[in-house]
């Protein structure tokens, strides 16, 4: 891997020349328009460094790489990154939003970073003030069959994770490559799920793919509980949550999870213990959204925020911390993501089968998850 010195200082030379390429919106932009974005770029930078902070919530510097978008921001800023819970869920989150009206304090957040349905909620609910980046144009109108950005700036799609199974190949000597192999005898007491799926929205889009797998629907999940219903009856399920910590342990050795979390587990455990991630076909996907508060007491420094994120610069730091970056395609078609760091995620052409729920398909599976879990899985997962 790359240090992360040398790391930080590659993408941010690369910063600012891609902004302003991104907003010329051609390979040959007019002096005028490289000025207008120049201009753009300056008074935010400028408004950003007298408002002297930016406040997020629910951003681990540790998730998808997050922790050299900080650098960047700051470097770019002179203003200084206010992390607030980095636990906070999508749902948290916009609770953060809606009860920050009026309010200009350091707890208020300037910016979310949440799951794709929650893009809706926070939308209807007056929670997000407008933006269009400067690259705007480069960002997919539709991202694995669903819309990647809201048409008036309300929020936009930054990049996405792929529903994995991440192996402690040390605590379970096979890995299974196919959805069948989770049943067999040599995975006894080893398959558990990242949280209980009728609390957690990971481990319910691991019961979503478990239903795509087995003839099942985005619509009927029945099929997903179905299947976990017979993992459990080989007595291969465990009622565990699976993290980090319990698969070096080997106390949990297969776990579903995205491919953001596996993927950064088999780099920082260096082969201690190995890590083997398998990317399952059928599977699902969750594309995570940002969006500025109605309120956010730093919009300079928010705008900032979004022109970063979606620089190259902002996407190679996502992609280098394993996520699939919203605008990866134009990338590759230009040739700015480095080979080795391309080979690190699946082909594209696996993700291109990949599926993610639409905002309703998501909001009615929570709604359906508690009575079809407790109904035919009936197992508390803690």
């Amino acid at each position: 891997m790359r240090t992360r010195n040398k790391f930080a200082r590659v993408i941010f030379m690369m910063m600012v020349a891609s902004i302003l390429l991104a907003a010329c919106g051609s390979p040959s932009p007019s002096i005028s328009s490289t000025e207008n974005a120049a201009k753009n770029l300056e008074a935010l930078v400028a408004g950003c460094k007298t408002e002297g902070a930016l406040t997020i919530t629910g951003t681990p510097a540790s998730w998808a790489n997050y922790g050299e978008i900080f650098k960047l921001f700051e470097t770019q800023s002179g203003a200084k990154i206010n992390s607030l819970d980095e636990n906070a869920g999508s749902s948290e989150q916009l609770n953060a939003l809606a009860t920050s009206k009026g309010n200009t304090g350091s707890q208020v957040p300037d910016v979310v970073d949440v799951d794709y349905a929650y893009g809706k909620i926070g939308a209807d609910d007056g929670l997000f003030q407008p933006y269009k980046v400067s690259s705007w144009d480069k960002i997919p109108d539709e991202v694995l069959g669903i819309p990647s950005r809201d048409p008036n700036g309300l929020w936009t799609g930054g990049y996405y994770a792929v529903m994995v199974i991440e192996v402690n190949t040390r605590a379970s000597r096979s890995v299974p490559t196919l959805w069948g192999e989770l049943v067999q005898p040599e995975y006894k007491n080893m398959v558990t799920l990242s949280g209980d799926p009728r609390s957690s929205d990971q481990a319910l889009q691991s019961v979503i793919a478990a239903a795509l797998a087995h003839g099942g629907s985005l619509d009927n999940l029945q099929a997903g509980y179905d299947f976990f219903k017979q993992v459990n009856d080989a007595g291969n399920f465990l009622a565990v949550i699976g993290n980090s910590g319990t698969i070096a342990k080997g106390t949990t050795p297969i776990v579903f999870t995205w491919d953001i979390n596996a993927l950064a587990d088999k780099d920082s455990f260096a082969g201690n213990p190995p890590i083997t991630v398998s990317y399952l076909s059928p599977t699902v996907a969750s594309v995570r959204i940002q969006a500025i508060s109605a309120y956010a007491p730093h919009p300079n420094c928010a705008k900032l925020w979004m022109e970063i994120l979606h620089s190259d610069a902002g996407q190679l730091a996502w992609i280098q911390g394993y996520a699939h970056g919203i605008h990866q395609a134009d990338m590759e078609t230009r040739g700015v993501i480095p080979a080795d760091w391309k080979a690190r995620l699946p082909a594209s052409s696996f993700v291109a089968k990949v599926i993610s729920p639409t905002s309703e398909q998501f909001r009615l599976a929570k709604e359906a998850i508690r009575a079809g879990w407790d109904t035919t899985v009936g197992l508390e997962i803690k």
